[in-house]
């Protein structure tokens, strides 16, 4: 019986990674065996992609050439973890996925999201969550957080401007009212266990 696959999206500073590991922690509390991963990397070819995207300086990339990165680490990461765990039943939670690649390299105009989601057809056979649990928080808000993580040094994306970040929030709420059937949006104030709480509730209509 193939697994579940559930991927947590938002903008920076607002818990995903936390989230995530939470998350397998109470859904093995609950007998559901699942992985975790995260993207850019999941896997040893995606790994040595990750350190080329998020190093350097912010120019480093076109646009362009940062979205074909990053579709082939996801396709690397989709053959070699998601796929044969999800084959072998288990549940995978995956720290952002492709709705990042839509928001963070389709927005600007540079490339439109029917851009990203082909390459994500070409690269890993247009695979989808079976829930994206959107994380929300104010952008002042979250940009304080990820300030307090990163202190003077962002990774070269997480280190674009406000405007940027806030194109990004706007992107991933567009995404969730168009396909809600997917989306759950899920506010990420409070304790880390309030809001573990918060995603296990989205995730109810899934839990066996």
């Amino acid at each position: 019986m193939r697994g579940r696959f559930i991927s947590l999206e938002g903008g920076e500073g607002v818990g995903k990674s936390t989230q995530a590991r939470l998350l397998v922690a109470a859904l093995a509390e609950r007998g559901i065996d699942a992985l975790l991963t995260r993207e850019p990397g999941g896997s040893s070819g995606a790994e040595a992609i990750r350190g080329l995207l998020l190093s350097g300086a912010a120019e480093r990339w076109t646009i362009e050439a940062e979205a074909l990165l990053f579709a082939a680490a996801r396709a690397d990461h989709v053959a070699r973890t998601i796929r044969p765990a999800l084959d072998a039943g288990r549940w995978v939670v995956c720290d952002r996925f492709l709705d990042s690649s839509r928001a963070y390299q389709g927005i600007g105009g540079a490339l439109s999201d029917a851009d990203i989601l082909t390459l994500h057809r070409i690269g890993s056979a247009s695979l989808l969550p079976d829930r994206t649990l959107l994380l929300t928080l104010p952008l002042d808000e979250s940009s304080a957080r990820a300030d307090l993580r990163d202190g003077d040094e962002p990774d070269r994306i997480g280190g674009r401007d406000g405007a940027f970040h806030r194109a990004v929030g706007e992107a991933f709420a567009r995404f969730a009212t168009t396909e809600p059937a997917r989306f759950r949006q899920v506010d990420a104030a409070g304790s880390p266990e309030a809001v573990n709480a918060r995603l296990m509730a989205a995730l109810a209509d899934l839990l066996p």
